[in-house]
């Protein structure tokens, strides 16, 4: 299994600075199919075929209609600019619905229409078992949110965020250092590995910081509606914090509960927070100073992020979360991966996913979430950038 390398504790009190994107008006027509995207029009040996997989319908949609959205968006803009390596790009993006067996359906159906590159999956459990598919097909597989750390334990395998313990390590440095709670509960998901893999770290990483975790309370898929008993532990513990390391369904009924239990306290959350602004039926003022890590904020001022929202609101009607901006990096960085190694699309699979691997360690993308650095990748999978957090003021995210 690969080992993360990443180093953040010198990197959590940086400003917002996004590095250099954009998006130009879609020049191919794509289909409105949520589980079945195509984008570009297919010709044998002269197009890549790249495909995409996530949730774009059930509990977790916001984040793989996020990366479809965005991946659509980047393919568009990168065939207007005549494609990678001279050749156009076809993308198909398929509904897994945040499930691990319908995600390897989605491979296999991937696999039949003869994808060469795998932009996905979005969520860690469905990434997990796709990933295996991928190791032996030797596809080359870039997650633009797959968190946890058996999702690139291969080495046809990366991602562009974070790992979910180097999150739970810059969560507990940034909550630290910023001084933000002396007594902190934490509220997660024990039958998840997303939640799990991050509390663990939060958890070890805490005792080298200036707070007490005061509660540590778990629930499961199974029991994850009714929060009273963990919201009362930590209220009773006197927590001037709760560190929620789960999705936005589950946050935003735990910030719904706790509002109506009388306990008013500070919430930090990790990427799986980022969506809960458009939860149906949930009244967002309760969002109000909740806190997350993320790479990237839409009310960023340069000039790159402005146009991206842009463009996303304009075609899509929605601002674009993390999610968005992971999957529109991602996709460049499989351009310029390929470029760096002079991949074209009449070689093997194989051939395609060792040259990946190389171009992509030698790259520097300067994309939404890479900050004034950009993003590169080592050969564990792993990417280098810095972590950044946002507050959300008046239904909005506002850089930290």
């Amino acid at each position: 299994m690969k080992k993360s390398k990443m180093i953040l504790s010198v990197l959590l009190a940086g400003t917002m600075v996004l590095g250099l994107a954009g998006c130009g008006s879609p020049s191919k027509s794509t289909s409105d199919n949520a589980s079945d995207s195509k984008t570009s029009d297919s010709s044998d040996g002269d197009t890549f075929k790249i495909g995409g997989i996530g949730p774009t319908t059930g509990g977790a949609a916001v984040y793989g209609q996020a990366v479809k959205n965005a991946a659509e968006l980047a393919v568009n803009e990168i065939n207007e600019a005549g494609g990678i390596n001279g050749k156009q790009v076809e993308l198909n993006f398929q509904d897994d619905e945040h499930d691990a067996e319908k995600a390897v359906n989605a491979y296999n159906t991937l696999k039949d229409w003869g994808m060469q590159a795998l932009l996905g999956t979005v969520t860690s459990t469905p990434c997990v078992a796709v990933a295996n598919e991928a190791y032996a097909d030797n596809m080359f597989l870039l997650s633009p949110s797959g968190s946890a750390v058996e999702c690139v334990q291969y080495d046809n395998a990366f991602r562009v965020c974070f790992s979910d313990p180097n999150q739970g390590l810059a969560s507990a440095q940034y909550i630290g250092e910023n001084k933000l709670a002396s007594k902190v509960a934490v509220i997660y998901d024990s039958s998840d590995v997303y939640s799990s893999g991050i509390y663990e770290k939060f958890a070890e990483e805490a005792k080298n910081q200036d707070f007490e975790i005061v509660a540590a309370e778990a629930f499961t898929a199974d029991n994850n509606k009714d929060f009273s008993t963990q919201i009362q532990k930590a209220k009773d513990a006197g927590a001037d914090l709760v560190f929620l390391p789960i999705y936005y369904t589950e946050a935003s009924l735990i910030l719904d509960q706790a509002k109506k239990s009388g306990y008013d306290t500070k919430f930090f959350g990790c990427d799986g927070l980022d969506g809960i602004l458009s939860v149906e039926n949930f009244d967002t003022s309760l969002t109000e100073g909740v806190m997350l890590l993320t790479p990237f904020a839409a009310d960023a001022e340069d000039e790159a992020t402005q146009k991206f929202v842009s463009e996303y609101k304009e075609k899509y009607g929605d601002t674009p979360n993390q999610f968005a901006a992971d999957a529109y990096d991602g996709m460049y960085a499989i351009k310029a991966a390929f470029e760096a190694e002079n991949v074209t699309p009449d070689m093997s699979i194989s051939d395609i996913c060792e040259a990946a691997k190389k171009g992509i360690t030698s790259i520097t993308v300067d994309g939404l979430t890479g900050g004034e650095e950009g993003i590169t990748w080592t050969a564990d999978g792993e990417p280098n950038k810095s972590p950044k957090a946002v507050i959300i003021t008046d239904g909005a995210y506002k850089a930290m």
